[in-house]
C-alpha cells in the first residue's frame, strides 16, 4: 500500500486542484482574520447584529454561509465565531448568540439550562462529519490503527503506561508519542470520549488541547511522533502536510473516511452529523436571520465540496426549510 493512500474522499481535491487548495485557505484565512474566536463583548453591536458561536468544526461553514450571504446583503451584520460546542452553548443558552453550531448534539444538561432561560430553538442538522485521526507526512510506520488500539491510548490510565509507539504496537519505534486533540469545551472531544473511550469527557490529560483546529495541525506537521484528532475538514486544508490514518477493521481489514464509508457507515464509529441550533425569539426579531439560514441551508450543497465535508440527504435540508419557514 503507497505511503499516504489517497481515500476517495480525497477526489475532492484532485478534481479542483489549485482551485480547491486556493478557495480553502483564502475563505479560511480570511475567517480567521475576519475572526479569530474570541468572545464578541469588545465588538461593537446593534440590534439586528446576528451572533453565532460554538463549534470550531462547523466554524468554516457558517463562516463561508455568512460570506456568501453578505455579499448579496452587504448591510447584513454577521459575527461567527467559535469557542466549542460545549462553550458555544453555554453561551447559546444564557441568551448570548442566535446561533450554536455544534459538532455534537444538544445534551439534557444543556437542554434544561436554555430551558431554565426560556430559550427555545430549533435543531438543524447541515452536513456530515468523519472525525481524522492524522499524523506526521514523515511517520514511516503507522498506516492505521484500530478503535481499541484508540481506547488504549486514550484512556485516562494510559496517561503512566502508554508513552511510546511501541507501547501501542510491539513493532512500532520506542519513540515517545507527542499527543494531540481538542480541548474539553469541544464536541468534537465529547464525541471522541464517548465513542473510543466509553465515556464522555473522559481522557488521558497530558495531550496538546486546543479548540482550534489549525493550532493542532501545525504542531502535528511540526513533530514526527505526533498523532492527533479533529474533523475531516481539518485535514483537508493540511491534506499536503499530515498523513491521514485508516481505521483497522477487526477482520484486518482498513477504511478510511470518504462519502461512501460515511453513507454506509463503514467508517465507524468516527462519522457524525453536525448541526447549527437557532435561537427562535430571535428568528422574528434579527430581520436577516431567517433569510440568512434559508440561503444557508439552500445553496450548501453548491459549495460545501471545497470545506472537505458531506452534504446531508436533500430531504434532511427541505425538512430544514419547512422548520424554517414556520
Amino acid at each position: 500500500m503507497n505511503a499516504r493512500p489517497q481515500p476517495s474522499i480525497l477526489k475532492y481535491a484532485s478534481r479542483v486542484g489549485i482551485l480547491y487548495r486556493a478557495l480553502a485557505i483564502i475563505t479560511f484565512a480570511a475567517s480567521l482574520a475576519a475572526c479569530d474566536g474570541q468572545p464578541q463583548a469588545a465588538i461593537e453591536l446593534s440590534s439586528e447584529t446576528i451572533i453565532a458561536d460554538g463549534s470550531s468544526t462547523v466554524f468554516p461553514l457558517t463562516k463561508e454561509a455568512a460570506r456568501r450571504y453578505t455579499q448579496k446583503h452587504d448591510a447584513a451584520d454577521i459575527r461567527v465565531s467559535f469557542s466549542g460546542t460545549t462553550a458555544g452553548f453555554k453561551m447559546f443558552c444564557s441568551g448570548k448568540s442566535d446561533i450554536n453550531n455544534a459538532s455534537r448534539a444538544i445534551n439534557a444538561e444543556e437542554i434544561a439550562a436554555c430551558k431554565s432561560k426560556q430559550i427555545t430553538y430549533l435543531e438543524l442538522p447541515i452536513a456530515m462529519d468523519a472525525i481524522a485521526l492524522v499524523v506526521n507526512p514523515k511517520n514511516s510506520w503507522a498506516k492505521d490503527i484500530s478503535v481499541a488500539e484508540l481506547k488504549t491510548l486514550w484512556r485516562p490510565a494510559a496517561e503512566s503506561n502508554i508513552k511510546t509507539w511501541k507501547d501501542l504496537r510491539p513493532n512500532w519505534p520506542d519513540q515517545n508519542i507527542a499527543l494531540f486533540g481538542r480541548g474539553k469545551n469541544s464536541g468534537t472531544y465529547d464525541y471522541f470520549t464517548q465513542e473510543i473511550v466509553g465515556a464522555t469527557r473522559s481522557s488521558r490529560s497530558d495531550y496538546t488541547a486546543s479548540e482550534d483546529e489549525e493550532f493542532l495541525a501545525k504542531g502535528i506537521a511540526k513533530d514526527v511522533n505526533a498523532i492527533g484528532f479533529f474533523g475531516i475538514g481539518a485535514y483537508h486544508r493540511h491534506w499536503d502536510e499530515l498523513k491521514l490514518l485508516a481505521l483497522k477493521t477487526s477482520n484486518g481489514s482498513v477504511v478510511y473516511p470518504s462519502l461512501d464509508t460515511v453513507k454506509n457507515s463503514s467508517y465507524t464509529p468516527l462519522t457524525r452529523p453536525l448541526y447549527v441550533y437557532v435561537n427562535t425569539k430571535a428568528l422574528t426579531e434579527k430581520k436577516d436571520l431567517g433569510p440568512f439560514l434559508k440561503d444557508y441551508v439552500e445553496r450548501l450543497a453548491n459549495w460545501i465540496h471545497f470545506t472537505g465535508y458531506m452534504p446531508l440527504e436533500n430531504s434532511q435540508y427541505q425538512q430544514n426549510l419547512k422548520l424554517l419557514s414556520k
